[in-house]
């Protein structure tokens, strides 16, 4: 029986911190999907397309990792791709505390479906996309928080949103 993870994100950027948590889990499962949600409560940076395209090219070569995009309940697309873990990562105390609520939630809308907390490396664990794109916004460095084609990625999108009429 193949052992099957999903981590769900907006990934709106992907960052290092992500990626550490993507090699992580990797290794503790067959098959490891990165699930971009949809979320209707965000604006985000990047359409989906965009998000899964740089997913993909972040994690060329990791043959077990897979890139998919689903909407609604995480635990129904958990269900439906056959898997019985959800990975989710945690910086601080503050992510526990929500990380935890929805662990509770899923696990109430589906006992099988178990969630697995993931620390990063200390070096990526105040990471978070939010203040990738504020930074790529405001003309920052990049290195070292994204891969190379997503901080060029980042500084083009950044770019089109100046140029914008306001």
């Amino acid at each position: 029986m193949k052992r099957i993870a999903v981590y769900p994100g907006t990934f709106d950027p992907v960052t290092n911190g992500h990626l550490d948590l993507v090699e992580r889990g990797r290794r503790l499962f067959d098959r490891f999907i990165l699930a971009i949600l949809e979320n209707r409560d965000k604006r985000p940076m990047f359409t989906i397309p965009e998000r899964a395209a740089m997913l993909r090219e972040a994690t060329v070569g990791l043959d077990n990792v897979e890139v998919e995009a689903f909407d609604g309940l995480l635990v129904h697309y958990a269900r439906r791709v056959g898997a019985a873990v959800i990975v989710r990562g945690i910086r601080a105390v503050t992510d526990f505390d929500y990380e935890l609520q929805m662990a509770m939630m899923n696990r109430r809308l589906a006992s099988s479906v178990e969630t697995l907390f993931l620390v990063p490396s200390e070096e990526y664990s105040y990471v978070s996309s939010r203040l990738v794109r504020e930074i790529a916004v405001l003309g920052g460095d990049l290195s070292g928080l994204v891969p190379p084609p997503v901080a060029a990625a980042l500084r083009a999108r950044a770019a089109e949103l100046e140029a914008r009429p306001r």
